[in-house]
């Protein structure tokens, strides 16, 4: 697979994590499987008989089987929770683990735009600085930079503590637009970060885990698999797993 990773705009970084692109170049017609990762993701997706879809993926808290998806292209933007108000403004509460399938033309995109990656990124960049029009409660920028940069180490009480915030009212604003607890939501955030060291080989890393045990049952939860199946990742099977570039 190729890989192709690029970060928003420093306007944007709040809201966006990466504007990405996948192609497969192989021929095989091996299922992939998308591990959580914390993000709302809008796809663009091309395969090589010109079928073209648009979809929306919410917060996933299960390992999801992607069909095979031979000699394609997939375009990406991965956002941070908060753009279920500021950008999609509706709730993924109801559709957790499921994608939604949106007609070409949402957002402006259609099938013209998979044939170039950059003119892709920078229609995307535009699109989303236009359609910010609303104030958004800075607490959730700052609740999701914090969740973010502690690798999801930080404790529910803590993240309270610090934004001002109860995490009751918290744990209401997660439940009504994302389907799930705060503590739900920081689990999946460290295991995201968890993959990077069990590509290197730490089948225990240095993540606040109680011991390892901890450590592996969280991996199953997330992936449906051990994590010395995720380091061997047999026919790229985990996607995230494929295109992580190991230091």
């Amino acid at each position: 697979m190729e890989y192709i990773s690029l970060a928003p705009p420093e306007s944007l970084q709040y809201l966006i994590e990466s504007i990405w692109m996948v192609r497969n170049h192989s021929e095989k017609s091996v299922e992939g499987i998308v591990l959580p990762d914390g993000k709302i993701d809008l796809f663009l997706y091309l395969d090589n008989g010109s079928n073209f879809e648009i979809f929306i993926s919410g917060i996933c808290n299960e390992p999801i089987v992607k069909h095979p998806f031979p000699k394609s292209i997939m375009f990406a933007v991965s956002f941070y929770p908060i753009a279920a108000e500021l950008v999609f403004k509706r709730s993924f509460a109801t559709t957790l683990n499921k994608k939604i399938t949106m007609a070409p033309g949402f957002m402006g995109f259609f099938i013209e735009d998979m044939s170039d990656y950059d003119a892709f990124y920078n229609k995307a960049c535009t699109t989303i600085q236009l359609m910010l029009n609303e104030q958004i409660d800075s607490r959730k920028i700052k609740l999701f930079d914090l969740i973010n940069r502690s690798k999801g180490q930080l404790k529910v009480g803590l993240i309270a503590i610090e934004l001002g915030w109860s995490s009751r009212e918290i744990n209401r604003y997660f439940r009504k637009w994302f389907g799930m607890s705060l503590k739900n939501y920081i689990d999946i955030i460290k295991f995201c970060n968890s993959l990077m060291y069990i590509k290197n080989g730490n089948f225990y890393p240095d993540l606040d885990y109680a011991d390892q045990s901890h450590f592996i049952r969280t991996i199953k939860k997330f992936s449906g698999s051990k994590p010395i199946v995720l380091k061997k990742n047999d026919n790229d099977r985990f996607i995230q797993l494929a295109i992580i570039t190991v230091a």
